[in-house]
């Protein structure tokens, strides 16, 4: 009978450790199990804060210059107007010998006033969503044709996709971010643009001919900050690669969206 009680003891305490290992297994589980959903939350909760950091910031941006191209439009422009009839009407009153002089100052401000008009529509986020990513570009390409006598090719292949206007907003600040890098340091004479559709993306890829640099040796300034931030918001990749002599180029990749409109119209 000892012995039978014994082993029933044996068992009981056998029981009782597996119960404490199984409940301590249990909670170790369960805990790990909080600790990571938290982390989790933890890292969303960040990311979002990041994201409507950068969010406000640019519409921060957008608004500056929008506030700048209405400046441009309303008071430099109608100034350039008004210089310009004034110099119609001069024309038909000075002498013979002036009238070249005058027709030269007339020409000058008439494609100072087509610069203006030009710039303001690319600093004009309502204009640049209406016109598209494609219009918006040719646009930009255009002027620095008149300005700095670069020459340009713009190549679109596919068919042509309407994109959400807010991503398109984003992609060009980030296109207009490079085309400024290449006036300002590449000493290119010539830009290539090609635009290529695709049923689920968008392919913009951008080259210059310039004088390039060494991607590994140079810090990140904070227009490549900008442009890799604004592209994180639209899910979109980014790639730039650089030759020392042989030029600088630009690799997007955007994913095609759905508008909210055109999913009520699917579901419909």
């Amino acid at each position: 009978m000892l012995a039978k009680e014994e082993l029933l003891l044996i068992v009981y305490f056998i029981v009782v450790i597996l119960l404490l290992t199984s409940f301590a297994i249990i909670f170790f589980i369960t805990f790990q199990k909080r600790k990571n959903t938290l982390l989790y939350e933890k890292f969303e909760a960040e990311k979002r804060f990041e994201n409507e950091l950068a969010q406000s910031k640019i519409e921060i941006q957008e608004q500056t210059l929008k506030n700048v191209s209405w400046e441009l439009h309303d008071n430099i422009g109608q100034l350039l107007s008004v210089a310009n009839m004034q110099l119609n009407i001069l024309t038909g009153t000075v002498h013979e010998d002036a009238k070249q002089s005058v027709k030269d100052v007339k020409e000058v401000v008439a494609n100072s006033l087509q610069e203006v008009r030009s710039l303001s529509k690319s600093l004009n986020n309502e204009v640049v969503g209406y016109a598209g990513i494609e219009a918006s570009i040719k646009n930009e390409l255009l002027r620095f044709q008149r300005l700095n006598n670069i020459e340009t090719d713009l190549i679109s292949t596919g068919e042509s996709i309407e994109i959400i206007n807010k991503d398109s907003i984003i992609l060009f600040r980030i296109i207009q971010e490079f085309f400024s890098n290449i006036i300002k340091h590449a000493n290119a004479s010539k830009i290539e643009v090609l635009i290529n559709y695709l049923p689920e993306e968008i392919h913009i890829d951008i080259k210059d001919n310039g004088k390039g640099f060494n991607v590994d040796e140079v810090t990140k300034s904070s227009g490549l900050i900008n442009m890799e931030s604004r592209a994180s918001l639209i899910n979109t990749s980014i790639l730039i690669h650089s030759i020392p002599d042989k030029g600088t180029s630009l690799s997007l990749k955007y994913p095609i969206k759905v508008s909210p409109y055109e999913k009520d119209d699917i579901n419909s």
